[in-house]
């Protein structure tokens, strides 16, 4: 069994599992650290890595690399003069504006650690020219992130046992209007799993982990399927043709050809 903490993987179908990072995630001195490494990860319009580091409590992008060693600028790391917890997932817009969630997954103690500066648990939007906006901070774990096709509309997953939903924010107005996008309730009664990651397929389908794999769910909300899975899914993505969906779980990556 490889030892995966604080390390990014590289895999191909021509050269299969690598070493990629080392550290991804935990590269400074921070005193409270629960998940130390790297979560969330995107490419910028100049195929730059950006990394939502769990443990350095910021986002971040790959500047250089070699032979293992990686270097890191800092995008952003505090909101009104007070550290993230540990930003967790990220989406680029077409401008190339950042939205990006910020969880207490990688403080030991998470709401109560006594290192966490905010009070709660945020979702933001950095554009290119640096200014940062807080858009809610009205959910308990905001985990998943995805813009809509025409990118009016933010769908972010909440990792939360007793409100396990998916909200969509309308970008269009400020302040930003929510609503409930899919709720899970009723398949967290006989299904494992919590909303984690989600993607956005070029059809408008929005490809979410969830309770018992990964969930179809068309733009008007309609749950038409699930991709039943074995263990529970932290994280989905296409490959740039979208002829498969990859998956990750603790210990498994895995593919499914689409149609």
């Amino acid at each position: 069994m490889l030892k995966v903490k604080n390390k990014v993987f590289f895999w191909s179908p021509e050269k299969g599992l690598s070493l990629f990072l080392d550290p991804s995630g935990y590269t400074s001195g921070v005193s409270s650290i629960g998940e130390k490494g790297s979560n969330g990860l995107t490419l910028d319009e100049n195929g730059s890595l950006i990394l939502c580091q769990h443990g350095d409590r910021r986002v971040a992008k790959l500047t250089s690399w070699s032979f293992l060693q990686p270097h890191y600028e800092t995008l952003v790391d505090q909101f009104e003069g007070k550290r993230f917890n540990s930003p967790n997932d990220l989406v680029f817009s077409k401008n190339g504006t950042l939205f990006f969630t910020d969880p207490p997954y990688g403080l030991n103690q998470q709401d109560q650690d006594p290192d966490k500066e905010l009070t709660y648990n945020g979702v933001y939007k950095l554009t290119p020219n640096g200014s940062l906006t807080l858009i809610t901070n009205k959910l308990e774990r905001p985990n998943g992130i995805g813009l809509s096709l025409d990118e009016k509309t933010l769908y972010v997953a909440n990792s939360y046992a007793v409100n396990p939903i998916i909200l969509a924010v309308n970008l269009t107005s400020v302040p930003y209007q929510s609503r409930i996008f899919f709720d899970g309730s009723e398949l967290l009664k006989d299904r494992d799993g919590l909303f984690d990651g989600l993607k956005v397929h070029s059809s408008g389908m929005i490809f979410a982990t969830g309770p018992g794999g990964v969930l179809i769910i068309d733009p008007e909300g309609k749950h038409l399927g699930t991709i039943l899975l074995q263990n529970a899914t932290a994280n989905c993505a296409f490959d740039l043709k979208e002829d498969y969906l990859y998956m990750t779980s603790d210990s498994v990556l895995a593919r499914i050809k689409l149609k």
